[in-house]
């Protein structure tokens, strides 16, 4: 089972001529993932890799095709216009890599999605994957393993980190999701955790957050009204200091609420188990899961 996408997705990818295509686009359709279309703008009529039908715009190739998630890999400046239009699209599913992308921009984009049927992953995220079935997005492949344990997180690289060391461990997962790193983006960590609070073959979840914002916090809450599923988390940043943007947009102590060690005890606070350090995220997820597992290699 799986959240927002599984192996019979159709994909269309927006920016399908440019450098990071030409790198993620074949891990995605190694992967299985089914692109069955793309975007670049005055290049309509012509072919990718001689099989995929390239159109001038997202109207265009919704026309031509049944798309149900666009994979947006285009430059900071043209970003948010290409998340406007795949909404416009009505496609179902929308998942946007780009980093540095306008606040701005990104506001404009919040609004329209109020009015919308889509669901906004990103941007400043590594995408999602369904271990087994789809890809859409940049995290590497091998290290994920169909499973049972849904993953939420703001940081692609600590989502990969967390990945592996359930994947080393024999624990595989339903979903990982990488919700992005920008103050302003699509789905929140409460969406996440809701969707695999309802997926009955999610048995798990595993939070990955950071300084920052108030998301983990409301995550918590949710948790503590809602989720009867064991759940481990990690909250990167406890020496950050005040005022000091770490990595991420987001990564930024702008309040008390937005502190690590406040995400921590709200999160304790909700019977979440918090790993006080990433290389510990696998041992306290096995510890709530009472999974009996082979130690780490």
């Amino acid at each position: 089972m799986s959240i927002l996408v599984d192996g019979s997705a159709s994909v269309l990818v927006q920016g399908i001529t440019g450098r990071a295509a030409a790198f993620h686009l074949p891990h995605c359709e190694a992967y299985g993932t089914k692109i069955v279309a793309g975007i670049r703008p005055g290049k309509g009529g012509q072919f990718y890799d001689n099989r995929i039908p390239i159109y001038d715009t997202v109207a265009e190739a919704t026309r031509h095709h049944a798309i149900s998630a666009s994979l947006i890999l285009v430059p900071a400046p043209a970003a948010a216009d290409c998340i406007w239009e795949a909404i416009d699209g009505e496609i179902p599913l929308i998942v946007c890599v780009t980093e540095g992308i306008p606040v701005r921009d990104m506001a404009r984009v919040r609004a329209r999605l109020r009015d919308s049927h889509s669901v906004l992953i990103g941007a400043n995220c590594p995408g999602i994957i369904t271990p087994g079935e789809v890809k859409l997005g940049i995290m590497p492949s091998y290290i994920h393993r169909s499973g049972s344990v849904g993953v939420v997180s703001r940081s692609g690289t600590l989502t990969f980190e967390t990945v592996w060391q359930l994947t080393q461990r024999g624990i595989g997962q339903s979903t990982c999701v990488g919700i992005g790193g920008d103050p302003i983006h699509g789905i929140s960590m409460v969406d996440a955790v809701r969707m695999f609070n309802d997926d009955p073959k999610t048995t798990e979840i595993v939070l990955v957050g950071e300084i920052g914002g108030e998301e983990e916090a409301a995550a918590a809450e949710f948790i503590k009204k809602h989720v009867q599923k064991p759940v481990a988390a990690y909250i990167a940043g406890v020496t950050a200091p005040a005022d000091r943007r770490m990595g991420h947009a987001g990564a930024i102590i702008s309040g008390a609420k937005s502190g690590a060690w406040y995400k921590i005890r709200a999160l304790e606070a909700a019977g979440i188990a918090v790993a006080r350090d990433i290389a510990q995220i696998g041992d306290v997820f096995c510890e709530i899961s009472n999974k009996n597992v082979p130690e780490k290699p």
